[in-house]
């Protein structure tokens, strides 16, 4: 599906480097070189020319290549103008190409060119995008894996074997008398529950890689002056939040971002929770349960000198029952008391000194573990929302469709729901994709 219009854009991130960038891709660039570089280009190789404006003098001096369609990344002919970095010098080229016929590429018009191009698949063009946002090395390594085919693949291999439990389904709601081609139960459920497995492997591969492409959001709550915001400064390992002994001193939300072991960070220190008359006070109270009902981890921190009865569990009872929750006992250092981690009901106890960094070392290992971080990031998929739930739809299809075995079109129904929800993934899906399967592997004019 190639384009009628070329586009153009600055392909380098703004501010002064030492080179920048200008792509263009559509029909025919070769009508673009001899204005702009006053020559051919060889397909395919680096040549250094001269940018030239529309009386032929030099706008720059650069690299210049040429890759002709289909073989490109948009499946188009790009040129890639390599130029000095400054601002100033990559307009004029951008100005330069417009005025040539070219447009200005909206938003990911390139990849989504690649992608009507068939050069790469929807969760491929996701993974260019991840890739250049990635805020980890195990991030990168992800999304790189994503942009190369690897959860593409593991998606289409799932679906081809979903087609051929489908077509064997189909061949026994046409023709039941035929034994050559009628399914058991029996085997069918064995056929489905091997898919539902690969499914999950699948699910719990991009769970972990959703992890490392979003992070995991950790609000520290309690009472006034138990040492949010200290605990906050040292595990950001830096001074984001202001620190005083004045009760209600943080009003509002806090954040800092930082790594933990390859694991995006989203710290969130809050107000603290007292009842109180003053409306600002009430307000920044309000915004910590906001920041609590969207948490992945809530860190409930207190005083382990002066713990207020009741307090824990009114607070623990308002956590919504999706957050991890963590209890954590500071100020050990005032009571002379060594740093330590347990069990207690179901909730992970860490007993820390912020003002010492005792127990920190514990804490960070308590929060990587209520994150859900596998041991090992290699083989998981930067997977997204969108991800997450076409995989989540296809397991309902898949468990609807082994409670229907003994009514065969309801089942069909349902294995035919389930491809479609994975076959979103990717961007591939035809209604006459079955049917050529189908015509394929039966001798249905019989």
């Amino acid at each position: 599906m190639r384009e009628a219009d070329v586009i153009a854009a600055i392909a380098t991130g703004s501010g002064r480097a030492a080179i920048g960038v200008i792509r263009l891709s559509g029909p025919e660039l070769d009508r673009f070189m001899l204005p702009l570089l006053g020559r051919a280009i060889r397909p395919r190789w680096a040549t250094l020319t001269d940018f030239l404006d529309s009386d032929g003098r030099p706008l720059d001096t650069g690299i210049v290549l040429f890759f002709p369609g289909p073989h490109s990344y948009t499946g188009e002919d790009v040129l890639e103008l390599q130029a000095h970095g400054g601002l100033a010098v990559l307009q004029l080229l951008l100005r330069r190409c417009l005025a040539l016929g070219a447009r200005l590429a909206q938003p990911g018009e390139f990849s989504r060119r690649a992608f009507l191009n068939e050069k790469l698949d929807l969760a491929q063009a996701e993974g260019v995008a991840d890739l250049i946002e990635a805020s980890s090395e195990a991030a990168a390594r992800a999304a790189l894996r994503s942009f190369k085919g690897e959860f593409s693949q593991a998606i289409r291999e799932l679906v081809r074997n979903l087609i051929a439990l489908r077509v064997e389904l189909e061949a026994s709601i046409d023709f039941p008398e035929d034994d050559a081609v009628a399914m058991s139960e029996g085997g069918m459920g064995s056929r489905l529950q091997g898919l539902q497995g690969d499914l999950a492997r699948i699910q719990e591969r991009a769970a972990s890689g959703s992890i490392l492409r979003d992070g995991v959001q950790i609000v520290l709550i309690g009472r006034p002056n138990v040492g949010k915001s200290s605990l906050l400064n040292r595990l950001a390992g830096e001074e984001v939040a202001i620190v005083t002994e004045v009760p209600g001193t943080t009003r509002d939300t806090v954040r800092s971002d930082l790594l933990l072991e390859g694991m995006p960070i989203h710290l969130v220190d809050t107000a603290g929770l007292r009842a109180t008359w003053d409306p600002v006070e009430k307000l920044g109270i309000d915004r910590t349960w906001n920041a609590v009902h969207e948490a992945d981890v809530v860190l409930v921190v207190e005083d382990v000198q002066r713990p207020v009865p009741g307090d824990r569990d009114w607070i623990l009872e308002k956590i919504p029952v999706k957050a991890r929750r963590i209890m954590v006992l500071n100020k050990i250092d005032i009571m002379g008391r060594e740093p330590g981690r347990s069990e207690e009901s179901g909730v992970t106890r860490v007993e820390v000194s912020a003002k010492t960094a005792a127990g920190i070392g514990l804490l960070r290992s308590a929060i990587l573990e209520a994150s859900g971080r596998p041991p090992e990031s290699e083989g998981v998929f930067l997977a997204r929302e969108r991800h997450l739930d076409a995989l989540k739809h296809a397991a309902e299809h898949l468990d609807r469709a082994e409670t229907r075995l003994s009514e065969l079109e309801l089942c069909a129904e349902e294995l035919r729901l389930a491809q479609m929800a994975l076959a979103g993934i990717t961007g591939e899906f035809t209604a006459d994709d079955l049917l050529g399967e189908i015509f394929s592997k039966f001798c249905i004019g019989k």
